[in-house]
């Protein structure tokens, strides 16, 4: 019998070029480039046995799972995947399967889209392209200037290092952030109040969950510079994105660098694609060579493991019996 194996979301047409998914035995895989959902993601997986998920671009809450009976194994690119209910699918019997991810991406991604606003790069290089006025801004300078991080995870140090290496006074604050883990980091931990309304720069690096929801409220926001420049990189819901684009428009903040959002692809309307102080990204945090290599050549591995009656790199779930 052959199994039907279909990659999901495959915005850039490069899945297969990744890795070698003709070497699975008994296994027809079918990579979808566009973004599916409702009835026509249901219809799209119908008696499909193995799916292949990018991040968290298709959410599988139980609702879906229970519309999809064939449903055997789910792999998931990255090793924690908040849209997937891995309760329900270990209830029907539905292994999850994740793959290693590196934090190198999006720390980079986070100084690309740090230097593009705080140099203003889009305006300039649109203006030179476009044979407009020669040298249209000011750059704000990084050295000496404050970088306040929420959070100091594995990607936030990684932040950190690289601010302090550019002469940032670099700050952190997190709901669980220590004196001692902050130092170790050569951060100095300081209340979020402060952290918002001193830091020249304020970079989110938070996992999203029900206590990190909304952490940027819009008395947050209030506190910031008009001059500094919000960055996220991490999750669209840590911020209230009502706040944020109101505190955009009227300029309250200089600017924002995002790469992700509550709806994604960005729906053609939204107001993050004209606010003209916003440099956005369409979420390519972890988005590189190097990382498609490695989610692609892992989801493979995770069917040949699964395939072979011994799954590996398996995601359980949130409850215990």
């Amino acid at each position: 019998m052959t199994l039907r194996c279909v990659i999901l979301d495959d915005y850039q047409d490069v899945a297969a070029a990744y890795a070698d998914w003709g070497s699975l035995p008994g296994v027809e895989t079918v990579t979808v480039g566009d973004h599916r959902q409702g009835e026509e993601l249901v219809d799209l997986l119908a008696g499909t046995e193995i799916v292949v998920a990018m991040r968290e671009r298709t959410p599988f809450p139980a609702t879906l799972l229970e519309r999809l009976p064939d449903l055997r194994l789910l792999v998931t690119t990255g090793m924690r995947n908040a849209s997937i209910d891995l309760d329900a699918a270990a209830e029907r019997g539905v292994t999850v399967c994740g793959t290693e991810s590196s934090s190198t991406p999006p720390v980079e991604l986070t100084w690309a889209l740090i230097h593009g606003l705080t140099r203003h790069l889009l305006t300039e290089a649109t203006g030179l392209r476009r044979g407009e006025r020669w040298q249209q801004t000011v750059g704000v300078d990084l050295e000496g200037a404050r970088l306040g991080l929420v959070g100091l995870g594995r990607i936030g140090s990684r932040v950190a290092a690289v601010g302090q290496a550019f002469g940032m006074d670099v700050v952190g604050w997190s709901p669980h952030l220590t004196e001692d883990r902050a130092a170790a980091a050569g951060v100095r931990l300081v209340p979020k109040d402060e952290l918002m309304a001193t830091s020249d720069v304020v970079s989110l690096h938070l996992v999203l969950s029900d206590s990190t929801r909304g952490i940027v409220a819009d008395d947050d926001l209030a506190l910031m510079k008009h001059t500094a420049f919000l960055v996220n990189t991490s999750r669209a819901g840590l911020v209230d994105t009502a706040a944020l684009v109101d505190a955009l428009a009227t300029r309250r903040i200089a600017g924002a660098g995002l790469d992700v959002f509550d709806v994604e692809p960005l729906p053609p309307d939204d107001p993050f694609r004209s606010l003209p102080n916003v440099l956005a990204t369409p979420h390519l945090g972890y988005v590189s060579e190097a990382n498609y290599t490695r989610f692609f050549t892992q989801a493979v591995e995770d069917v040949a493991a699964w395939l072979a009656g011994e799954p590996v790199r398996v995601l359980a779930p949130t409850r215990t019996a």
